[in-house]
């Protein structure tokens, strides 16, 4: 196990690696004084096609599926940027999640726990916290919006290599895992669909009817379309990019998202 855990860990090193060289040397993104100052925000996509162009993305993923195109994660990443999630916690168990269309400034409530307006929860301090999609590679500096592109790309291709040829260039090959478990866990918010399998799908391997769930209620404001369709993700492109983003950008219980931590926005406590 031992082995095994250390060769998973080289090889997100070698990966990352990889990406950053061709991200930060290969590319250019204005002047050296440019990328030490504070950029402006703008969508994601955008932001993205200036660090990586179609030629070298292909060029990165040689042996990918086309189902993993270019074009299909430069959508996922611009549309997905129009979203915002709001999450209040009342009592750590009273939990409200409210969807924010960024482009039409509408406010949905797409879950509110039982108990989150009684009064015993509004007697409690509120933890507010946000999650901005459109902040995906785009939220610092050239330089870590790089960064985070590379540990992105290097981590999807982790999850979808067949790791079959040793030279680490064979990312993105896979779609869905190669199991037929079901991998359904128990979940009263997000319950799994009879005859539905949540095994692995997606550049980010999204598993289990809970994960399945949450990132149907962020990314579609209704957590039924990919409990009940989870096929999806390994149908359409841009919904498959859409769960990578997602996951990447979204905490869970105790744990920083990846993108809060590569960008210092999550500091350790200990």
């Amino acid at each position: 196990m031992l082995w095994f855990m250390k060769n998973i860990s080289l090889s997100i090193k070698f990966l990352a690696m990889s990406f950053t060289s061709a991200l930060l040397l290969g590319f250019s993104c204005g002047s050296a004084k440019k990328s030490s100052v504070q950029i402006d925000k703008k969508p994601a996509a955008t932001n993205i096609e200036s660090i990586l162009t179609e030629k070298k993305y292909n060029e990165a993923f040689p042996t990918r599926d086309t189902f993993y195109s270019y074009k299909a994660f430069t959508k996922a990443a611009r549309e997905l940027a129009g979203i915002k999630i709001k999450i209040t916690k009342r009592a750590y168990e009273a939990l409200q999640m409210v969807r924010i269309d960024k482009n039409t400034g509408k406010e949905t409530i797409i879950r509110q726990d039982e108990g989150f307006n009684e009064d015993w929860a509004k007697s409690k301090p509120d933890s507010v916290y946000y999650i901005d999609f459109g902040n995906f590679c785009t939220e610092k500096d050239a330089l870590t919006n790089k960064k985070e592109l590379a540990a992105f790309f290097a981590q999807i291709a982790h999850e979808t290599r067949l790791g079959q040829n040793g030279q680490f260039n064979d990312g993105l090959m896979l779609r869905r895992e190669k199991t037929e478990e079901a991998y359904i866990y128990p979940n009263d918010e997000y319950p799994a669909v009879k005859g539905k399998k949540y095994f692995g799908r997606g550049p980010m391997q999204l598993s289990y009817n809970g994960n399945y769930g949450y990132a149907s209620h962020c990314i579609f404001g209704n957590k039924d379309i990919l409990l009940n369709n989870p096929e999806l993700i390994e149908q359409n492109a841009v919904v498959a990019f859409k769960t990578a983003i997602y996951f990447w950008m979204t905490p869970q219980s105790s744990k920083p998202s990846a993108h809060d931590a590569i960008t210092g926005d999550w500091k350790p406590t200990a």
